[in-house]
């Protein structure tokens, strides 16, 4: 597809695209946000309760298990209803997290660690929920390719402002007048969202058309070429980035940086994401899909085998920022790809299958990523991800699209 080619699903006017996304970016940022705290609480309460490692590991686990259950189900709505009908599930499944998560907290200790496992499944499931929808209804936004990239640029930036907004607040709120009252707001915030969704375009917020609808069941879409590449290249960049996440403290450690050392570093990797996320809607014009993400996984091939060179904070420093300018031009380009290699009716389940991927990566690699470092070492566990990585942009230029 050109990038200058028209989209049938075009619903907005130049003029009002950026007020159209408004309401979806406000949205995703009230059911990440709302999620995001809840992750960050449930698990402080949980060792305040005398929990262990391995209990607290399993309750961090639940966030994810919950979307690669739902993904499916949730894309396949979104295809069939459109909008709004999901995301009044999503509020519910939130919402209901939230204030499960307040009535543990009265909970005798036997029941509370179960009563805080069941919110981490649905305040995981409801977030996934409406991000499927969310994502797949911002794209029918777009009126070509190059809005594609914009949008979901755009987009983009919810995700990471959430995971400050949430956190921030719940640890606020705990701080000055206890969990009970942290989880309540975080149960309220997904109704901002709701609030929001009636701002939503109506034809954006449309099903897809009839006449396209139940052809083949999801796993059908895995045996287009492009998309099984798009998911490996999407699962090798997922993964670079729980990597850095993962080993960045562990190497901070080995250095003997001190907390707020390593704090700074894996804050500069954030400010160059959401860098890289504002500057891209004004060059998409210039941007190829395929380019951008085989030079982004060689950038950040590159860029993990010098890591483990770097013996001090400002150096670390600064291979976060490139990393993080590396895969924060990642998401939009994944997204713009995803929609013009899929069937029109089927944009939901693709998302879907994309975000199953991500989220099962998410749940077992850190297992992984935990075996390697304890035996080989955070330099060793660098190299061998940067090297897959690079090995996998091969992937990336053979998706053949983005051409002008």
């Amino acid at each position: 597809m050109s990038a200058s080619a028209p989209r049938p699903a075009a619903t907005a006017p130049a003029a009002s695209l950026t007020a159209a996304l408004l309401p979806l970016i406000g949205a995703q940022l009230c059911f990440h946000g709302s999620m995001a705290g809840v992750r960050m609480a449930a698990p402080l309460l949980a060792l305040q309760d005398g929990q262990s490692a391995w209990a607290v590991g399993v309750l961090l686990a639940l966030f994810a298990a919950a979307p690669i259950a739902l993904a499916l189900r949730a894309g396949r709505m979104v295809d069939r209803h459109g909008y709004h009908r999901p995301v009044r599930v999503a509020v519910a499944l939130t919402v209901a997290g939230g204030a499960l998560a307040a009535l543990a907290v009265l909970l005798p200790l036997p029941w509370r660690y179960a009563a805080l496992c069941l919110a981490a499944v649905l305040s995981g499931g409801g977030a996934n929920f409406g991000m499927i929808a969310i994502q797949r209804t911002v794209g029918r936004l777009a009126r070509d390719t190059n809005d594609l990239k914009r949008v979901f640029s755009w987009l983009g930036l919810a995700p990471a402002l959430s995971n400050v907004v949430g956190p921030v607040l719940a640890g606020v709120l705990i701080d000055g007048a206890g969990y009970g009252a942290a989880f309540t707001v975080l149960a309220l915030l997904p109704l901002v969202g709701l609030a929001a969704a009636r701002r939503v375009p109506v034809a954006a917020a449309a099903p897809s058309p009839a006449q396209n609808r139940g052809r083949g069941a999801a796993w059908d879409l895995l045996r287009a070429t492009p998309m099984r590449r798009l998911l490996l290249v999407n699962w090798l960049l997922s993964s670079s980035w729980d990597v850095h996440s993962f080993a960045v403290p562990v190497l901070g450690h080995e250095r003997g940086l001190s907390a707020s050392a390593i704090g700074l570093i894996l804050g500069a990797f954030a400010l160059a994401v959401a860098g890289v996320r504002l500057l891209i809607p004004l060059v998409a014009e210039r941007l190829r899909e395929g380019a951008v993400l085989s030079g982004a996984m060689l950038l950040t091939a590159l860029t993990f085998a010098v890591y483990p060179f770097a013996h001090s904070a400002w150096p670390m420093a600064a291979c976060a920022v490139v990393l993080g300018l590396a895969l924060g031009a990642v998401q939009p380009m994944i997204m713009s790809t995803l929609y013009q290699i899929t069937p029109d009716a089927r944009h939901g389940e693709a998302i879907a299958l994309r975000s199953m991927a991500i989220n099962l990566s998410s749940a077992l690699m850190p297992l992984g990523f935990g075996i390697l470092g304890a035996s080989l070492g955070a330099a060793t566990l660098f190299w061998l991800m940067g090297a897959a990585v690079g090995a996998g942009s091969w992937s990336a230029r053979k998706m053949g699209v983005g051409a002008q």
